[in-house]
C-alpha cells in the first residue's frame, strides 16, 4: 500500500476566530467548497450536530462529483478540526483530513492536509494520477474561496 498526504495552506487576511465558524459547520461549506460547483444536482445531507464534533454530511453527485461522508471527529476552537472522510463512490477510502489556524503577521495560516493510502483500485488509479496534484489544486481552489467567503462575510 502507498501511503499519501495533500497539504495546502493559504494566508488569510483574517482572525482563526472569523475563519474557523466556516470550517466546523458542514452547512458553510457551501460558500468555499472547490466541489459544490461540480454537480449542480448533487444531494447533500446533513445529520448529528450542527457544527463541531458529530456534525455529519453526506454527498451523492455525478461521476466527477462521487460519493461519501464526513464527520467532524474533533476540534480546538479555533486552532484546529479533525475529519473522517470516507468515499464510497468512485471507489472506496477513508482519508483523514485535518485544518489548522495559526495566526501569522495580519491574519491566519490555514492549512488543509488529507492523508491517505492507495488500496486496491486506488492503487491503479494512483499509477496514472498523481494526488499532489489532482486534490491540491482543489485545496488551492477551496482556500482561496475561504478568503473570499470570510471577506464577503465582513461586508
Amino acid at each position: 500500500m502507498a501511503a499519501y498526504e495533500v497539504t495546502r495552506s493559504a494566508l488569510i487576511p483574517a482572525a482563526a476566530e472569523e475563519i474557523f465558524p466556516l470550517v466546523n459547520n458542514f452547512h458553510e461549506w457551501t460558500k468555499w467548497s472547490p466541489w459544490e460547483t461540480v454537480d449542480p444536482a448533487m444531494e447533500r445531507s446533513y445529520a448529528g450536530s450542527e457544527a463541531g464534533v458529530g456534525a455529519r454530511y453526506s454527498w451523492s453527485g455525478n461521476r466527477k462529483a462521487g460519493s461519501g461522508t464526513m464527520e467532524i471527529v474533533s476540534t480546538s476552537e479555533p486552532r484546529d478540526i479533525s475529519i473522517r472522510l470516507e468515499f464510497t463512490k468512485p471507489f472506496k477510502s477513508v482519508n483523514p483530513t485535518s485544518f489548522t489556524f495559526a495566526p501569522e503577521g495580519g491574519g491566519t495560516r490555514v492549512t488543509w492536509t488529507m492523508t491517505g493510502e492507495n488500496k486496491g483500485i486506488g492503487k491503479v488509479f494512483a499509477l496514472f494520477m498523481n494526488m499532489d496534484k489532482m486534490v491540491g489544486q482543489d485545496f488551492e481552489k477551496g482556500l482561496a474561496s475561504l478568503s473570499q467567503a470570510v471577506a464577503d462575510r465582513k461586508r
